[in-house]
């Protein structure tokens, strides 16, 4: 059974004016499913994988830590085109990512195939994030991006940071990067054209929202609510589960196992919302829960 998250229906029918679920008579989206929950039932760190991957269709790989190696927890994303595969973030202290990403990129090429080449970006350059780059940057066959403006500006060629958005091409697969500084000064949002997928990083997710760099926080979510109008939006991907499935509760910081956590998948009334309520505060972002996250601002 797949859980879903609502939004209200004010916000449903604001996200039909902007047209983020509008049929524009493109390409279908392709289709993909995902899990009802992340965690076991019960936890067993003596038995339990430093990473669960679960694919969202074939080409569409999502890989989350475990809380047994680390607290945070945080979700990898794993794309592949025809010519490249590329990996978003690196994940947090404790694991080996670089393990369980070859394991996936051998079994997508088959044993009559040679694995694609791997491009590692970055949701934002946080230490839970980035943890693994060093596997990554002794991985033959595979650009490693830094999670720093400069970096990604210049490997997507975005001229005018955060300004601009980007696009690449991963051979039959264009995603769009979308800077959206903020919570971190790299951050960046990803969007999948196949299968119409947002990545939003630690910006959206179900949980708390960081918010250390005001100004630059609501522009980026403005941003991002602008780029969106005229995309379908299947799911907004975050970078971690913080919040409880009951609504306006969360798990505190250092949970390492969320037997009741919410889903992953957020939609485009997430990010409506989220701008609304940037709105609503009036130039002061203050600490605000909401059904399926928190704003909390940080000095």
């Amino acid at each position: 059974m797949k859980y879903f998250t609502h939004a209200s229906a004010a916000l449903v029918a604001l996200q039909a004016l902007v047209g983020g679920q509008a049929d524009r008579g493109a390409t279908p989206l392709e289709r993909g499913t995902l899990p009802p929950r992340w965690t076991p039932e019960h936890q067993d760190c003596a038995r339990e994988d430093p990473f669960l991957v679960h694919e969202y269709n074939a080409a569409f790989v999502v890989i989350r830590q475990s809380g047994c190696t680390n607290f945070e927890k945080p979700f990898l994303y794993l794309l592949f085109g025809s010519h490249e595969a590329l990996l978003v973030d690196t994940g947090a202290t404790g694991a080996h990512p670089a393990e369980v990403v070859d394991r996936v990129l051998r079994a997508h090429a088959g044993t009559a195939q040679k694995p694609l080449p791997l491009v590692v970006v970055h949701s934002h350059g946080h230490g839970d994030h980035v943890a693994g780059d060093a596997e990554f940057s002794r991985r033959p066959d595979t650009r490693l991006v830094e999670g720093k403006p400069e970096a990604v500006a210049q490997f997507f060629a975005i001229r005018n940071w955060p300004g601009d958005s980007a696009q690449y091409d991963l051979g039959d697969r264009v995603i769009d990067i979308v800077p959206i500084p903020g919570h971190q000064p790299a951050s960046i949002a990803i969007y999948d054209r196949r299968t119409g997928i947002l990545l939003t990083g630690d910006t959206l997710y179900p949980g708390r929202l960081y918010v250390r760099d005001e100004p630059a926080f609501r522009a980026s979510i403005d941003r991002l609510v602008s780029f969106s109008a005229t995309r379908e939006i299947a799911h907004v991907l975050g970078a971690h589960i913080e919040q409880a499935r009951a609504p306006f509760a969360d798990y505190p910081e250092g949970t390492k196992f969320q037997p009741d956590e919410h889903p992953l998948e957020l939609g485009h009334a997430h990010l409506l919302e989220l701008q609304e309520a940037l709105r609503a505060m009036r130039g002061k972002v203050e600490r605000r829960g909401f059904r399926d996250f928190t704003v909390w601002p940080v000095q």
